[in-house]
C-alpha cells in the first residue's frame, strides 16, 4: 500500500501511451490520469493545470521502471532530462547575462556551473519534495532512489523539460526563477567570483592536480612602495603571472591568468603527436 498510487499511475500511464483498448494515445488524453496528490503538487510548482498529463508522468518515471520485469514500460525521464538541461542552461545563462553586466564570459560560465550542477539541482528538488512523487520500479530500492542526488537532479531537469513542452518557454522560465533563482545566494557567488585563488584550488582539486604553487620572481621599487611579480605553477607548469603593489593582489592576478590559461587549454587541446 505504501506506493500503491504509483503502481496505478504507472499502469494508467503506459496504457495511455499504448492506446489502451485499441485507441491511439494521440486521440486520447485523459484529464484525470494524474493521482490527486500528484496533481496538486504539479499545480503548486507549475502554477496551474497542464494540458498534457502524460508528459509529467514521464518526467517522474525513473529508469528503474523500464528494467522492471513486472511492467511493460519502455520510456523513462532520460530524454526529458536532456531537454530540461538545455532549458535550464538557457534560462540561467540569460539571467546571469542580464544581472551581471560587468562579468566576463569566464565568470558567467563559472557562476552558471555553481547553480546548474547535480548537487545544486538535487537540493532544489529536495526542497520541493520532488522525490516523494518519483515513479520507481517495483524491484528497485525505493528509499535509496528517493534520496539519490542523481535521481533527484535528473527529475528536476525532466520536470523543467516537461513544463517547457507543455506550457512553453515563459512558463519554464517562471518555474526556474521561482525554484532556482529565488533560492540562490548570489551575494556569496559574486564574492567568490573574484577570489581567483580559491577558484584555482577548486579547479586543481577537481582534476586531481597538485595544489598551485606561488613564487615571487621579482620585487621592484623602494621599501615602502614595492611592486611584486608572482608566478603560479600547476603540476610544475607555470600558467599565470601577476604584478601588483601587494603580494596578495599579485597572487590573485596570477591565479586569474592561470584559470584563463587552463580553460583555454580545455577548449583548444593540443593535437596529439
Amino acid at each position: 500500500m505504501e506506493q500503491f498510487w504509483q503502481k496505478l499511475t504507472s499502469l494508467a500511464f503506459h496504457r495511455a501511451l499504448s492506446g489502451g483498448n485499441g485507441e491511439h494515445a494521440s486521440t486520447r488524453r485523459p484529464k484525470n490520469l494524474l493521482p490527486e496528490n500528484f496533481n496538486r503538487f504539479l499545480q503548486q510548482v507549475t502554477g496551474g493545470p497542464g494540458d498534457n498529463p502524460e508528459i509529467y508522468l514521464t518526467a517522474f518515471t525513473h529508469r528503474s521502471v523500464t528494467h522492471d520485469p513486472q511492467t511493460s514500460a519502455t520510456q523513462s525521464n532520460q530524454r526529458l532530462e536532456f531537454l530540461g538541461d538545455a532549458v535550464l542552461g538557457l534560462v540561467i545563462s540569460e539571467y546571469l547575462y542580464r544581472a551581471f553586466p560587468e562579468s566576463a564570459e569566464g565568470d558567467l560560465s563559472s557562476n552558471r556551473a555553481k547553480i546548474v550542477n547535480r548537487k545544486a539541482l538535487a537540493g532544489f528538488a529536495q526542497d520541493m519534495g520532488l522525490g516523494e512523487h518519483l515513479i520507481i520500479g517495483e524491484s528497485a530500492d525505493h528509499s535509496k532512489i528517493r534520496c539519490s542526488e542523481s535521481a533527484l537532479a535528473d527529475a528536476f531537469e525532466s520536470l523543467t523539460g516537461a513544463i517547457y513542452l507543455d506550457k512553453g518557454l515563459d512558463a519554464a522560465r517562471k518555474f526556474v526563477m521561482e525554484q532556482v533563482i529565488g533560492h540562490v545566494d548570489f551575494k556569496s557567488i559574486v564574492a567568490s567570483e573574484h577570489n581567483y585563488k580559491s577558484r584555482l584550488i577548486e579547479y586543481t582539486q577537481s582534476y586531481h592536480i597538485p595544489p598551485p604553487v606561488y613564487t615571487v620572481i621579482a620585487q621592484e621599487g623602494a621599501e615602502h612602495e614595492k611592486i611584486f611579480t608572482i608566478e603560479v605553477a600547476c603540476a610544475g607548469i607555470v600558467c599565470g603571472r601577476g604584478t601588483a603593489p601587494r603580494k596578495k593582489d599579485a597572487e590573485q592576478l596570477a591565479a586569474r591568468e592561470a584559470i584563463d590559461t587552463l580553460l583555454q587549454a580545455e577548449q583548444h587541446p593540443s593535437p596529439e603527436k
